[in-house]
């Protein structure tokens, strides 16, 4: 695609990143087929091709309105046009560029503006959600249907006790977030136990927090920039002494961590830096995958129940050896699980197959899911400021993951995880808090 960008742009660094990516489409549409927005709405311009379009108008100098804003607006950022992509579009950056862009020069209705102001400057901050959350779940039952919709039932806590030891000297860092620990605080205690069984401690850095995501997709940059340097200062010292990954449980801020190199990159004080913790950042599903040969041992201590052994958490089970390396067979009837990947799993961090394996040969069954690349509706604040087209995506996903009538509904993102089960009586959780219980059974 030939481009002309505006002088307001030109020779930016933005403006060289966008120039870059428009440069690269050469207009064959095959994005369009997998646009969640463009399947449910048939509009060419809620489509990655007309959204390109529209950016690259506005970058070329033309004047943008509130319908190119709204079009921008509706993009869920699921990055499924960058999987079936032939020409390596990086869209999820030509649209925050063309984002901010558009929002200072299009003024948003007041109320969404502080709408927006509101969901950047306290979800962010798990000192502030953590207590309101809280407090929200403990008044559920009288909160409206809205309302309610969006606060989890109150889990019961189980504590991340491990084993006192060293593992050989083997560390990881893990990102606590920020609305993960008070939405669902037994995923990150899960995956300190999982990890812990396969031999790696986890660190919790003091000091870090939110990714920075919520800011960069809601007009707050420099924000997400703070919070950027923030966590690489609270990461840094582990890192310098040999803390191996940064482990992140929530798919969605692992996908943004993978980005602060990009964030980052003309900062001469952090760039070399964020690009280290770039290479770093892991999701959980990749690090337990990586570990194979110790997960195989666990899995067939715990599938059946025994009188010692190694592995498998303190009560020690034993089964027959697996047929293959990662595939379960043995003793226990296998529960149906349909697993929901979530877009910023498959299409940011591209993490596909790794989790479905270890379900398996964890011994559930998993359902068959339609259109598993197309977004539940989430997708961040999305489903806060998007409702309408958020709650439509959601029950066509909905109808696909329970269309082979599963038990249960595993996923990898804490949005996704609630987004859904607000739309649905079957237990929805993360993946790690299942393999968690098998290998405690």
């Amino acid at each position: 695609m030939q481009t002309n960008l505006a002088d307001f742009i030109r020779g930016t660094p933005d403006g060289n990143t966008a120039d870059a990516i428009l440069r690269k489409c050469v207009h064959c549409g095959f994005c369009t087929a997998t646009c969640p927005t463009y399947q449910l709405l048939g509009d060419e311009l809620d489509g990655p091709r007309g959204r390109i379009y529209l950016m690259k108008q506005v970058l070329e100098g033309a004047a943008p309105s509130a319908k190119t804003l709204l079009h921008l607006d509706r993009c869920l950022t699921c990055r499924s046009c960058e999987t079936t992509c032939p020409s390596g579009v990086e869209y999820h950056r030509l649209v925050d560029i063309g984002r901010a862009v558009v929002a200072g020069r299009v003024a948003r209705p007041f109320g969404t503006r502080l709408l927006r102001f509101a969901l950047r400057e306290f979800l962010p901050r798990a000192w502030l959600f953590g207590p309101a959350y809280r407090l929200g779940q403990f008044f559920r039952p009288l909160l409206p249907a809205s309302l309610k919709a969006k606060v989890l039932p109150k889990q019961k806590s189980v504590p991340a006790t491990r084993r006192d030891r060293e593992h050989d000297g083997r560390r990881m860092l893990m990102l606590a977030g920020c609305v993960q620990p008070a939405m669902s605080p037994n995923i990150n205690a899960a995956t300190a136990r999982v990890l812990d069984r396969l031999g790696i401690s986890v660190i919790e850095a003091d000091g870090a927090g939110c990714c920075g995501a919520v800011r960069l997709h809601l007009d707050g940059r420099e924000g997400a920039r703070a919070d950027a340097r923030r966590n690489i200062d609270a990461w840094w010292p582990h890192i310098e002494a040999g803390a191996e990954a940064v482990v992140v449980t929530a798919s969605g801020c692992g996908a943004h961590v993978r980005e602060y190199a990009h964030l980052l990159e003309d900062d001469p004080d952090y760039a070399k830096k964020a690009a280290r913790v770039t290479l770093l950042a892991r999701d959980v599903g990749d690090a337990v995958a990586a570990e194979q040969a110790a997960l195989v041992r666990l899995l067939e201590n715990s599938l059946s129940p025994g009188t010692g052994g190694e592995g498998g958490g303190e009560g020690g089970y034993r089964m027959a050896p697996h047929p293959s390396p990662l595939s379960a067979s043995g003793a226990r009837e296998k529960r149906r699980i349909a697993f929901h990947s979530p877009c910023s799993l498959q299409h940011g961090l591209k993490v596909r197959g790794a989790v479905e394996d270890i379900l398996q040969a964890a011994g559930f069954e998993l359902a068959p899911v339609a259109d598993g690349h197309l977004c539940c509706g989430s997708a961040g604040t999305y489903s806060v400021l998007q409702p309408d087209i958020s709650l439509r995506l959601r029950e066509n996903k909905l109808k696909c993951l329970q269309a082979g009538a599963p038990a249960a509904i595993a996923s990898a993102n804490i949005g996704c995880i609630a987004h859904l089960q607000a739309g649905t009586p079957t237990p929805v959780s993360h993946w790690i808090e299942l393999l968690d219980r098998r290998l405690g059974d």
